[in-house]
């Protein structure tokens, strides 16, 4: 009699020296067809279940079970209870088990949900595509298994959050506008105004999106672009704060050395990259 459903599992234990990389992969498999009820349960790692095909219903903590669509994710997390299951027609999952303190770093920034641990998805594709390669380094063995993996579970997280239905993966245009103009010497509430949208609006996007708020992401891209300056070219600090939107040079020496642990100038000498000056007269001698 044949198998009702088809399943392949890989499974790692990662060393105390592993663990410290701050996130590590613990599993990962793929299952498909007519797949037995999982839990209730609680686990003390998260998982991503990726459900690339067909339907059926989740439940997380004390909720209500809610409809699963393919394709989505399942986020479980640790000590919350879950229960779900296909619906007679089957589905297929992929998952990878995976923890470690910056799996919380992940979940503060809204790669994890745990306000939505059912996450519709545009595509499952690039995720799976990961997903594939640690079975394969798994199955392949390497005495950077560890290490390999652990770094594969971080594009897994990546692919899912560039998939998801609700973001754009070319990029939101909030934060494409934002970074556009962070150099100009207005206040946020300005910012909001040229987008056209309500202060604590733009807070919510950004904060959504970039795990900050405005104020934050805009002093980011300002000090990105002045380290930029600052490595490739002889401007002085006076005219590259002016560039990035600080017309007091003092203010903004004090705003990168306070973020950046370094004044401009000692940047400036440890990065700096232009080759020294030639003298091009041929009458020198």
């Amino acid at each position: 009699m044949a198998e009702e459903f088809r399943s392949w599992m890989r499974y790692l234990t990662p060393a105390p020296a592993h663990r410290r990389l701050g996130l590590v992969c613990l599993g990962a498999g793929h299952l498909e067809g007519r797949l037995p009820t999982v839990g209730p349960r609680a686990l003390d790692h998260h998982v991503a279940v990726v459900v690339t095909r067909g339907t059926g219903w989740f439940s997380s903590g004390e909720s209500e079970p809610v409809e699963v669509v393919a394709p989505s994710v399942l986020w479980l997390l640790p000590g919350v209870r879950h229960h779900y299951a296909p619906h007679e027609t089957g589905w297929a999952e992929w998952f990878v088990d995976f923890a470690g303190p910056a799996a919380t770093a992940y979940q503060d920034l809204g790669f994890i949900d745990a306000a939505a641990p059912v996450t519709p998805l545009t595509t499952a594709e690039p995720a799976v595509h990961v997903i594939g390669r640690i079975a394969h380094a798994i199955r392949r063995g390497s005495p950077y298994l560890e290490v390999e993996t652990s770094a594969l579970v971080h594009e897994v997280l990546v692919a899912l959050r560039q998939s998801r239905a609700d973001e754009d993966a070319s990029g939101n245009p909030v934060l494409a506008r934002l970074a556009r103009d962070a150099c100009l010497p207005v206040p946020v509430a300005e910012h909001a105004r040229r987008l056209g949208m309500p202060v604590s609006d733009l807070r919510a996007v950004v904060r959504r999106l970039a795990g900050c708020s405005p104020k934050e992401y805009l002093l980011s891209v300002r000090l990105n672009r002045a380290k930029e300056f600052l490595a490739g070219s002889e401007l002085p600090i006076a005219a590259i704060a002016r560039r990035v939107g600080y017309d007091d040079p003092a203010y903004f020496t004090r705003i990168f050395t306070r973020r950046t642990g370094l004044p401009p100038s000692e940047f400036r000498a440890q990065q700096h990259t232009l080759p020294p000056t030639v003298n091009t007269d041929s009458t020198s001698t």
